[in-house]
């Protein structure tokens, strides 16, 4: 089961879709966004998407005008040049993890079951969750629960780890779980858990790394005017994203001119957009995402 999409309509209207144009979905899971996109466009119209889960195959679209390519979206400049596409009228990525990848127990993504420490978005990928909770140092572990995980306890929880897995590895979820229990109080069990899940998810995936490398591409791929519509899903993620379109840049500061402007390749366009509180209501998943459209100048 893939979720719904989150901001469905805000998102494919931000692309201001053109007929003839050619348009790219670099987080395809469900195809709920593609499907969209391609119910707006014209029979000349071209949709590429992307997926570097092989679960997301099955969701293929049986359409003419559309492409789905196995691949993480970091290489997709390559891989649209591959299929002769050099520019293209809008990006759409959505950042979140499909619900089909919390739901299914052995992906090892979701708090509430048993399973194997996974958290893998493709099976090709050679680094699992075992891995990390396994064999990286301490300075490692705590780099990657602090900065991904936002937990104050960062320190403490990489030492726990480290003393358990010298006595046996730590295989599973429950396991995982009963070495942090001491950090665990009952009321906030879930919460720290799914901040722990999310550090080393992050972690295994290079998730932010993936992002820049992907933003980075953008105004190079973007026609004039095309648009770029992204829904992310933490602070992590979301600064990154409106650092970029302000300045093109993830750290430090844009060189301006004689007269105090930055040359900057995007524009934002309006606001941030954020989910209704009917749509919450009806996709607890939506609570936390943020829409940031912008456009290439």
């Amino acid at each position: 089961m893939y979720h719904n999409p989150v901001l469905l309509k805000e998102a494919v209207d931000g692309l201001a879709i053109k007929d003839d144009g050619v348009y790219v979905d670099v987080t395809f899971g469900g195809g709920g966004h593609s499907k969209e996109i391609l119910k707006r466009l014209g029979p000349k119209g071209k949709l590429f998407a992307f997926d570097q889960d092989e679960d997301a195959l099955a969701n293929k679209l049986d359409d003419e005008r559309f492409t789905l390519i196995n691949e993480n979206f970091r290489y997709i400049k390559q891989f649209l040049k591959f299929y002769g596409i050099q520019k293209v009228d809008g990006i759409l990525a959505d950042f979140g993890v499909s619900s089909h990848q919390f739901d299914k127990a052995e992906r090892g993504f979701s708090t509430r079951f048993e399973a194997d420490l996974d958290m893998r978005m493709s099976k090709k990928s050679p680094v699992s969750a075992y891995e990390v909770v396994n064999s990286y140092r301490y300075d490692d572990l705590r780099r990657v629960l602090f900065q991904y995980g936002d937990l104050r306890n960062a320190n403490a929880m990489a030492n726990t780890i480290i003393d358990s897995r010298q006595a046996a590895p730590i295989k599973t979820s429950t396991q995982l779980k009963e070495v942090l229990r001491r950090f665990l109080p009952k009321h906030k069990e879930h919460k720290i858990l799914a901040q722990v899940y999310q550090a080393i998810r992050i972690e295994v995936n290079q998730e932010i790394e993936v992002i820049k490398e992907f933003l980075i591409q953008v105004p190079e791929l973007l026609n004039l005017e095309g648009r770029l519509s992204v829904i992310s899903y933490h602070s992590l993620e979301d600064r990154l994203v409106k650092r970029f379109i302000r300045s093109g840049m993830f750290e430090g500061e844009p060189e301006k001119d004689f007269y105090g402007n930055i040359n900057v390749p995007l524009k934002k366009v309006g606001g941030l957009i954020v989910p209704s509180k009917e749509e919450i209501a009806m996709n607890n998943r939506a609570r936390s995402a943020k829409l940031r459209i912008a456009k290439r100048i």
